[in-house]
């Protein structure tokens, strides 16, 4: 593999860092703000909320310039948001530091994903771009931890400091290992043919898929803690060597789908949407005992992290002739998904259904994401056309090296 996706691993261990870290800092920036804690929860909401916006209208004004400038560019907005949070006099400044710091993460996996495929052979397209994740899953294994220790020991301003310098270690990086042409072969063919990719219905099918696809995962994920404590027993000191279980899983699982999926695309996105769903809708049995809630973790995240790459590429193959904001706006899909399901998988709870039940909804989620789905296959696969009067279906090759149009 290309040294140029160790450049874009660093960049997302970078965002994942310090997207999941301030949910752990939460109480520490509460008291040193002397803000309370539901104020302190509106900075990973204005961090999404950045994500949700910063993804589409970062790739789209920027779709004309070599993609390697826009990675470096974006990353340098990522250094400056965080650097601006580590200095933040207040509540209002800080706020304002987390959404600009949220701006350039989709971009970022978006371009950087359309990068990752254009430096391998179609075989190895997925792969690719689970490589990229990866970055994102160790993250939750060694970047959180790490960052949630530094800020309890030395001030959470100094977890944003060190998240700088390691977007300073990824701009450098992206400078040495990226070509010069970002990786694109053709000549940039601007915002209009960008836009026109996401006029195609398959595309819109895609996105849904991953809002209903992920939106599963959060829904339990949100509440796994109280499921942990009140369902299996554990003390809360030992939820965050349990979360780092999750992060181990992820990491398998975004491994085995980027290998699977360029073996079959349609087929690791199915059977990752069923795992999950299986997995969730054992919860409530598997929250009965430690072993098997540390079990339930660790295949959750790797269920749910085996459809990553595939509805990544997913998104790419159906906006080929603009791939770049459509694979943008599939991270603000993902980010879509992070709130909707959160709010779901509360409805649940609030409804007095016990600490498990945002695990069946999430459950719920997963068959719907495999509905969405099998819709985009019968599409893909019947493509009716007049033609002398006859009804024609068009079989459409499945796999990552194939291009939906």
């Amino acid at each position: 593999m290309p040294l140029a996706l160790l450049a874009l691993a660093v960049g997302a261990f970078g965002i994942g860092t310090t997207e999941f870290a301030m949910m752990g800092l939460l109480p520490d920036v509460a008291d040193d703000l002397h803000i309370s804690i539901p104020a302190a929860g509106h900075l990973v909401s204005a961090y999404a909320l950045g994500v949700v916006i910063g993804a589409p209208l970062l790739a789209a004004v920027t779709a004309r310039m070599s993609r390697r400038t826009v990675l470096i560019a974006l990353m340098a907005l990522f250094v400056a948001g965080n650097a601006l949070s580590a200095f933040a006099p207040g509540g209002d400044a800080l706020l304002a530091a987390r959404f600009l710091s949220g701006l350039p993460h989709g971009a970022f996996f978006g371009v950087g994903a359309v990068v990752a495929t254009t430096m391998v052979p179609p075989e190895r397209k997925a792969r690719s771009v689970s490589l990229m994740f990866l970055g994102l899953t160790v993250a939750n294994i060694a970047g959180v931890p790490v960052a949630t220790l530094v800020g309890q020991h030395l001030g959470w301003r100094a977890t944003f400091l060190g998240v700088s310098v390691i977007g300073l270690a990824a701009i450098t990086s992206l400078a040495l290992l990226v070509p010069r042409h970002g990786g694109r072969t053709e000549t940039p063919k601007g915002l209009r043919h960008e836009l026109a990719a996401l006029r195609s219905l398959p595309v819109w099918l895609a996105l849904g898929t991953t809002v209903a696809g992920f939106g599963a995962l959060f829904a339990a994920y949100s509440y796994v803690t109280p499921m942990l404590t009140r369902s299996a027993g554990f003390a809360e000191t030992d939820v965050t060597l349990l979360l780092a279980l999750f992060g181990v899983g992820a990491t398998a699982g975004n491994l085995l789908g980027g290998r699977l999926a360029d073996h079959s695309m349609r087929g690791t996105l199915f059977g990752g949407l069923t795992s999950l769903g299986l997995v969730l809708g054992l919860f409530p049995l598997l929250m009965r005992a430690e072993w098997s809630a540390a079990l339930a973790v660790a295949l959750l995240g790797m269920a749910a992290f085996v459809t990553g790459s595939p509805l990544q590429m997913m998104v790419m193959e159906k906006a080929a002739a603009g791939p770049s904001l459509a694979s943008s706006a599939n991270q603000a899909a993902f980010n879509l998904a992070n709130a909707g399901g959160a709010w779901i998988g509360g409805l649940a709870l609030a409804a007095g259904f016990g600490a498990t039940s945002p695990a069946l909804a999430g459950a719920a989620l997963a068959v719907l994401g495999l509905g969405v789905a099998s819709v985009a296959w019968a599409v893909d696969r019947r493509r009716v056309t007049p033609s002398a009067g006859r009804v024609v279906t068009a079989h459409v090759p499945e796999g990552a090296g194939a291009l939906h149009h």
